[in-house]
């Protein structure tokens, strides 16, 4: 099943939906029209049944997003407006809510908002040719869409500091050991891989990975013995194939 937007690639296959942020010309910038694509393509997966795992990746050969578009952003009456309008629609949290694993494929440029996407996801394949920043620093801004929080969750808050204050950019060699990826490969192998893992979580049952999801993201937030109770009472639904 495929269907048709202006700012990204959406088809399914064998219950998992691939999506591909498609602005190759402007290295895949994140403009209010990707954003109601990708709200669109989202609210597709959640409401799928048989879509059991989504590929996230870019276009083209130079980037998997390199962040805001700037001639969208700079063309607004002020930095505030043009924020406000990009996040009018909770795109970031659509994507984090999904009951179903997303597995991000990361080449190239993955900047700004397109780390920040790539944050959101569940797992993160990269080329050996990604480079990974948050550069609103240097732009005389603070990252918004929630870099400042996703990323020292994943990375730990001195590494996440580093990158914050300092807007530097880091290869895929680096990101890896500091846990922003799970796993680098070839940049030919790059999809075929990404497509791989998620049709090995698509074979899980969805109420299963939609339970381990629930139990480290609240779980995480919760005190040891109340996470303990969690994931005993979510063990107990999947063993009684609740939410099938």
């Amino acid at each position: 099943m495929a269907r048709s937007f202006e700012a990204l690639l959406f088809h399914k296959e064998e219950g998992v939906a691939h999506i591909t942020l498609d602005r190759p010309h402007v290295l895949n910038a994140y403009n209010t029209q990707m954003r109601d694509d990708l709200w669109q393509a989202l609210e597709a997966v959640r409401d799928d049944p048989e879509v059991a795992a989504v590929v996230l990746a870019g276009a083209g050969e130079r980037a998997f997003c390199a962040g805001a578009d700037l001639t969208e952003f700079g063309a607004a009456a002020s930095q505030a407006n043009a924020r406000q309008v990009r996040f009018e629609r909770d795109v970031w949290g659509l994507l984090l809510s999904l009951r179903v694993p997303v597995v991000a494929a990361l080449h190239g440029y993955v900047l700004g908002a397109g780390l920040e996407m790539a944050l959101l996801c569940d797992l993160r394949i990269a080329s050996d040719d990604a480079e990974f920043g948050l550069p609103e620093t240097a732009l005389g801004m603070a990252p918004a869409a929630g870099g400042s929080q996703t990323l020292p969750r994943i990375v730990g808050v001195p590494a996440a500091l580093d990158l914050l204050l300092s807007a530097r950019r880091i290869g895929a060699a680096e990101a890896l050991r500091l846990g922003v990826v799970h796993r680098v490969v070839p940049r030919e192998r790059l999809r075929s891989e990404a497509t791989a893992l998620a049709a090995r979580l698509a074979a899980t049952p969805r109420h299963v990975m939609a339970a381990l999801k629930e139990a480290v993201h609240r779980g995480a937030d919760l005190p040891v013995d109340q996470a303990l109770a969690l994931e005993e009472r979510l063990a107990h639904l999947t063993l009684a194939g609740v939410g099938r």
